[in-house]
């Protein structure tokens, strides 16, 4: 079992790292053991019991739109997540109840996570770009009973409300009309004394969906321990987060996982202030001036934003000073992480998790070298392996589905209401991921590609990705996306859309280039047969690519693609 069910050796209220630092992955690793105590609450480990013992220190900084910066210290956050947990129960709202939390980065934000948390009830996080059928969707069937949004996104619940019995209450930065609360109202005529709900670490604390990339999107139930479970997560690619005068901040949305329990939350279990802004675009010198202004210390980037950096060049002599930057959702190159060193004075450490089973590979290059082209290595705690359709560890260097073993404190509960989803899910206690990839000698696992977009050509089990890679490395290229189309003699071909750099000009002869690039760089039987440039790719709120999305448009023109794979 991993919980050592007493907490023995382990007291939540000290905010105690989960990894020790060490000169070798091995010695980490030997040094590692679960501490999951039976009783455990998110919002008072990650913040009533930091408000208790420093109510001054500082949780959060909050830069608007306008500049205007907002800073919040921990008994301000306790204090006011106290103040909605008593307007939420005056609702009528009780433990176990929904609650979706549709707002950008932002101080209402985290609070409103806190006090469903410490009120016992399950947040829902809904990211703000969401249409009304994306919500409607996600607030049915999770039977959410109160929204807290602000006025620029209430419009969209208005338009839908009729059509959801269960939604009784609507909070609004900002206020709205008739029958919608303010939130600022709200909590001021509320006490700001609380008494947190006792809860177990087992117990449902939120419900992250899914993208959606084969079926409706699945409601991921997880407990109140996936905070410790997500913590040697962060502290190992984070170069053992936290350190003194660290400061967090990402420009990934706390909607998503990543944003959320990848940034916010552990930095404030270990008492780490975090900066929120988030772009309505992402803007690269934007977000140089940003860190350096606040001082940031430690970044989660997606790739896309590294990407955009790289190709925008950064500012010349910034006073960006990281110590640390982690990355994950798309595979990152040599090139990118040479650039990374480069342009920032540190490693780019990669990780790699789901939804349902989030930071369980990474690479932390305090300890191990980072191999271009690998996610790393299993993170401390957690058992990950490259395993067959019968569930048989696959041997080194052969291709099979990534998989974590169960019991695991940062895998989800089940789906929500889906329980025929969450049995397919596992083969015996393997949770399978749908990603394809391989372990080497090393123990070095290398992604190769989504199951539903590993392209068959002439017998080879070709992964997307790493043609992504290589063509990332032609000084022309921008971006890159890989799906196969059909092919009457080999099943599929290798067909790439590229975004080119400014500068650069699409034609018959730098997709010739192109192809050679890839033919002689990562193989003959690889190279893209089709080349299509593109202004953008489609890309989901997190920046992944999505690859489904340009089968379509495949599809849309009579060419019959296969069916993904389940």
């Amino acid at each position: 079992m991993y919980p050592s069910r007493d907490g023995a050796g382990y007291d939540a209220a000290q905010g105690a790292k989960m990894l020790e630092a060490a000169a070798s992955y091995d010695e980490v690793l030997r040094r590692f053991r679960w501490r999951i105590p039976q009783r455990y609450n998110i919002g008072v480990d990650a913040c009533d019991r930091h408000a208790a013992a420093r109510p001054d220190a500082p949780a959060l900084i909050c830069e608007d739109e306008d500049g205007t910066v907002r800073r919040y210290s921990f008994g301000d956050i306790r204090n006011l997540s106290n103040r909605l947990a008593n307007a939420l129960a005056a609702r009528g709202l009780k433990r176990g109840d929904r609650v979706g939390v549709l707002l950008r980065q932002s101080p209402e934000t985290a609070v409103s996570h806190i006090a469903a948390f410490k009120a016992g009830l399950i947040s829902i996080p809904l990211f703000v770009l969401f249409g009304e059928e994306a919500l409607e969707y996600r607030l049915a069937n999770s039977g959410a009973r109160a929204v807290i949004t602000d006025a620029e996104n209430l419009p969209k619940l208005l338009a839908i409300r009729e059509r959801l019995p269960e939604l009784t209450t609507l909070i609004a930065v900002g206020g709205g009309p008739s029958g919608t609360l303010d939130f600022a109202g709200t909590l001021e005529r509320a006490a700001d004394s609380f008494t947190p709900v006792d809860t177990a670490a087992d117990d449902p604390a939120l419900i992250i969906f899914t993208s959606g990339t084969t079926g409706p999107p699945k409601g991921a139930l997880h407990a109140h321990r996936v905070l410790l479970g997500h913590l040697p997560g962060v502290e190992f690619p984070h170069d053992f987060f936290p350190q003194p005068g660290d400061l967090f901040w990402t420009p990934a949305d706390w909607a998503w996982i990543g944003g959320l329990l990848d940034v916010l939350l552990p930095a404030w279990h270990h008492g780490v202030p975090v900066l929120a802004h988030r772009f309505r675009k992402f803007d690269p010198e934007a977000s140089f001036d940003l860190m350096a202004r606040h001082g940031v210390r430690n970044v989660f980037f997606p790739p896309t934003a590294l990407k955009l950096i790289r190709q925008t060049g950064a500012p010349a002599g910034h006073k960006v000073r990281l110590r640390s930057i982690g990355s994950g959702g798309e595979t990152l190159g040599e090139e990118l992480l040479d650039w990374g060193r480069q342009v920032f004075g540190v490693t780019v450490n990669e990780f790699y998790g789901q939804t349902e089973c989030n930071l369980v590979v990474g690479n932390c290059g305090a300890c191990m070298p980072v191999r271009a082209g690998s996610m790393g290595r299993p993170i401390p705690g957690h058992e990950v392996a490259v395993i067959d359709e019968d569930g048989r560890v696959c041997a080194p260097g052969v291709n099979g589905q990534i998989a974590v073993r169960r019991p695991d404190p940062v895998m989800f509960l089940e789906y929500w209401r889906n329980p025929g989803a969450t049995a397919e899910k596992f083969v015996g206690d393997w949770m399978v991921t749908g990603d394809l990839g391989r372990r080497d000698a090393d123990g070095y696992l290398h992604y190769v590609g989504r199951a539903d977009d590993v392209i068959t050509s002439a017998g080879y089990r070709i992964g997307p990705a790493e043609i992504e890679d290589c063509l990332l490395r032609h000084p022309a290229v921008a971006m890159a996306a890989a799906i196969g189309v059909p092919d009457p003699v080999r099943t599929e071909a290798v067909k790439v859309f590229v975004v080119l750099k400014a500068g650069h000009q699409g034609g018959p002869g730098l997709a010739a280039a192109l192809q050679s690039h890839v033919k002689t760089r990562l193989a003959a039987h690889e190279y893209p047969r089709e080349v299509e440039f593109v202004e953008s790719l489609p890309l989901t709120a997190t920046g992944k690519i999505m690859r489904r999305e340009l089968r379509a448009r495949e599809a849309a023109k009579g060419r019959v693609l296969k069916e993904p794979a389940c």
